[in-house]
């Protein structure tokens, strides 16, 4: 799941670079996700938990509390771009929000809570 982790953050850069920016939160988001339940693999017997709620799986994989209040506000910054992206029921309010600046802000912090999970491991 780590290499897909790594694989989806450049993804998320790709899609910045060629200005699809809806596509951005939602690789930040994958990215994430990939990120947490590979230390949920690794701490934990029980599978995965088939989930796409990162805070969900952070507190079963017995890390939330170990997330800061800004990692805990990304988080729930970025969560709702993973079901918008899908199922866009306000694509154009959404895509108003994420500008280039934006989604370099997202890449950014979603890859300073990579490399925090990945320390983790």
């Amino acid at each position: 799941m780590d290499d897909l982790s790594d694989y989806d953050l450049e993804t998320a850069v790709a899609m910045l670079d060629s200005k699809r920016y809806l596509y951005v939160g939602f690789m930040c988001h994958q990215t994430i996700e990939k990120a947490f339940k590979a230390y949920f693999t690794k701490m934990n017997p029980d599978s995965v938990p088939f989930s796409h709620s990162l805070s969900y799986i952070a507190k079963r994989a017995g890390f939330y509390e170990m997330l800061n209040e800004s990692q805990k506000d990304f988080i729930d910054t970025i969560e709702p771009l993973n079901i918008e992206t899908r199922y866009p029921s306000h694509k154009e309010k959404l895509l108003r929000n994420l500008s280039f600046e934006r989604c370099e802000e997202l890449i950014q912090k979603t890859n300073e809570l990579q490399k925090w999970i990945k320390l983790k491991l």
